[in-house]
């Protein structure tokens, strides 16, 4: 008897599965793209956020009802391969991958800024070396360590937002700021223009990124077909809640950006004014750890989508479709990602940040053609008002919300994604050649 391959080891419950959702998604981003959108928006981010948050559950919808019909561990790339082709799910899986592999990366070199700020003298490469050693071995060990580790950091994270919001509070019961506690002025104002809002909206739906990762658990979620849909939205939920308000109370404490010196980068001047040079260090070490929490969550939601990848065939199946007999967890993708993210030592940030909009936005786009595709067309559920508004409706709204973050991708974005998706076209034309000699080959050997 030939003996069964190991496969990914069923462990995580709903809220194991929200904690991977919102550690990936990093609640403490809120302060890092404030002084950005704030002056876009001329002092109304709380807006962007809800019409960010909008768009953001239109797709997550869409890759609810795609994890139930489809209740495997490759997110976008099973999804299109199901519903559209194998090629098309490929190429979709490839342009995905851009997403989550630079994901883990793009956290080493956050955590690299805020520890080297920090501890000036020492060398970066030793922060990125260490942090990439601990989140690879945590993610060798299982996925159920990770989320056990994750849902500490998070729950440290939202305790520190809760003391940022009563010190804002504090003080603004005391007149700092608008002088007030609660206002309209962060959500509307008389000088507030619509397109600047959507602007807004178009950086801040970066920072909602890890919602659908979570799909790729759903071969290690415990009754998935129920859980991962609703993890997926409740991450999105609770961290539109978190962003939308955090953001008010930081709208009235700073209603203009004056007060910053560097608007890319405000979180560190932020937790001065509010808290004092000992509350500014306990924020950047937190923002660091939560920086680290969500490059575990992306690493592992990466290793997946490969692992599955390689065990189609798509990817060399014995390094990619590899599972380790004791962990269960896919152990060469894992290492393959942790050597990858040890490149944040000299890569550039922006670049990172190109690559992985392109990535979401590729994944965003086809999960919410894949449910009109699916559903509504091969499977005719398109009779009563409700399969309109579930199967046509929604998924048209995402792909439209989707449509505007095309529109103001950055151009340097844009370039470097096609360049990638590119490669992938190269890589499975000649892998389609090969398969088809081979298969040329053996009708040959057995016509002799």
């Amino acid at each position: 008897m030939s003996q069964q391959k190991p496969g990914l080891k069923q462990t995580l419950n709903l809220w194991q599965v929200v904690v991977m959702g919102l550690a990936y998604l990093t609640p403490m981003a809120v302060f890092d793209t404030f002084g950005i959108v704030s002056e876009i928006t001329s002092g109304h981010v709380a807006t962007s956020y809800l019409f960010a948050l909008a768009g953001i559950l239109f797709t997550a919808f869409s890759y609810g009802h795609l994890v139930r019909k489809y209740p495997y561990a490759g997110s976008a790339y099973t999804y299109t391969q199901k519903t559209f082709s194998p090629n098309v799910g490929f190429m979709v899986g490839w342009s995905s991958l851009l997403d989550y592999m630079f994901m883990p990366m793009i956290n080493m070199l956050l955590a690299k800024i805020y520890l080297t700020a920090m501890f000036p003298s020492v060398e970066p490469w030793i922060f990125i070396f260490a942090l990439v050693t601990i989140m690879t071995l945590l993610n060798l060990k299982g996925v159920n360590i990770v989320a056990n580790l994750n849902g500490v950091i998070v729950f440290a994270q939202i305790a520190i937002i809760l003391v940022f919001i009563g010190l804002m509070a504090y003080s603004l019961s005391l007149g700092e700021g608008e002088g007030v506690v609660a206002s309209v002025r962060p959500f509307y104002s008389d000088n507030m223009a619509l397109a600047p809002l959507f602007t807004g909206a178009t950086i801040l739906c970066f920072s909602f990124l890890g919602f659908d990762g979570l799909s790729s658990l759903t071969e290690e979620t415990k009754d998935a077909k129920r859980v991962i849909p609703r993890a997926i939205v409740l991450t999105a939920l609770i961290g539109g809640v978190i962003f939308v308000g955090v953001s008010y109370f930081l709208q009235l404490y700073f209603p203009d950006i004056s007060r910053f010196q560097e608007i890319d980068a405000v979180l560190p001047e932020i937790a001065l004014y509010v808290g004092g040079n000992l509350f500014q260090s306990i924020v950047l070490v937190a923002t660091t750890i939560a920086v680290l929490a969500s490059g575990m969550a992306a690493h592992a939601g990466v290793a997946r989508i490969l692992y599955v990848m390689g065990r189609d065939n798509m990817l060399p199946q014995k390094g990619f479709g590899y599972i380790h007999p004791k962990w269960r967890t896919p152990a060469f993708n894992v290492l393959l990602v942790g050597g990858l993210a040890l490149s944040a030592v000299s890569f550039d940030l922006e670049m990172a940040l190109a690559l992985v909009n392109f990535g979401a936005l590729v994944a965003f786009t086809f999960v919410n053609l894949s449910v009109i595709v699916q559903f509504y067309i091969k499977e005719q559920r398109n009779k009563s008002l409700r399969e309109h508004l579930q199967y046509l409706v929604l998924p048209l709204c995402g792909a439209g919300t989707i449509g505007v973050l095309w529109m103001n991708l950055e151009p340097e974005s844009l370039e470097l994604g096609l360049i990638w998706a590119a490669l992938g076209a190269v890589y499975l034309v000649l892998r389609s050649l090969r398969l088809r000699r081979m298969a040329e080959l053996q009708n040959s050997l057995s016509a002799d």
